[in-house]
């Protein structure tokens, strides 16, 4: 073959190279700009979080303001430590889980209790928070002081919330509500003897609404630990998001978030 032509064919082969490798760094760099890409989430680069937003302190709106509440701001934190944006997706609770199964969204945060039933079928992250559950009453009510007093009443709950169970197995007739605004309006009209639920939305409840007319009549001996909730397999999801709560408690931002919300720390 003539020099001429080898030497045409080695340029023709060397910018063949160049382009090659100019579209590796390419496609190498827009990778590592979608941030996640390892997590398998819904969308590159976004944490998709369901939450209520009916269920205050945790997941709200003040008025017609944006969402807020311990949860959502706690959601927002763990995005930031993960370089993810953060995408909201308000969600009733008795659909929630549903959701989370069909793919539509990351993660639940929404106080979502850890329990020997929902740990078999989804994962959880490491609790980021601590507490327990009341039996609220009117203030005038003597005849409830003990769960096993709630056997024959009648209480408000969700129908798939962890408050549930415990109103059953106390003995309860429930009457199904999508949250706790949904209780306190039946149990200020007389219509339900009680509520059971968790200690902390009801004194955010009654910071807020005070004088409310109601009471905790009693409250568990053990304690409820919330968590994200991810679907089974979301593994590599669920571990970067102990490392960012880790990271937060560390640094003292959920204290802060917790102290916010609740003036105390209930995060652990």
């Amino acid at each position: 073959m003539p020099r001429r032509r080898l030497t045409v064919l080695a340029a023709t082969l060397g910018l063949s190279a160049l382009a090659l490798t100019a579209c590796s760094g390419g496609a190498s760099s827009e990778a590592s700009s979608g941030a996640g890409s390892e997590y398998g989430l819904v969308s590159d680069g976004t944490l998709t979080v369901a939450t209520e937003g009916t269920y205050r302190p945790f997941s709200f709106h003040e008025g017609a303001g944006d969402l807020t509440g311990f949860d959502v701001e706690i959601a927002r934190a763990v995005a930031e430590k993960l370089g993810l944006e953060v995408k909201f997706q308000e969600t009733q609770w008795d659909a929630i889980f549903a959701g989370l199964d069909a793919g539509r969204f990351d993660v639940i945060a929404n106080q979502v209790s850890i329990n020997p039933e929902r740990e078999e079928k989804y994962t959880f992250s490491a609790p980021y928070t601590v507490s327990r559950g009341v039996i609220v009453t009117t203030d005038g009510d003597t005849s409830i002081s003990s769960f096993a007093d709630l056997s024959g009443k009648t209480t408000a709950q969700s129908l798939t919330s962890n408050w549930y169970e415990l109103a059953t197995e106390s003995g309860a007739q429930v009457e199904a509500v999508e949250g706790w605004a949904q209780a306190v309006a039946l149990l200020k009209q007389g219509r339900v003897d009680a509520t059971v639920n968790d200690q902390l939305t009801y004194l955010d409840y009654e910071k807020t609404n005070s004088p409310t007319g109601l009471k905790i009549a009693a409250e568990t001996e053990d304690t409820s630990e919330s968590a994200f909730a991810f679907k089974k397999g979301q593994d590599a999801l669920a571990q970067a998001v102990d490392g960012a709560l880790e990271e937060l408690r560390a640094d003292g931002t959920l204290a802060e978030i917790s102290q916010k919300y609740f003036g105390a720390d209930v995060t652990q």
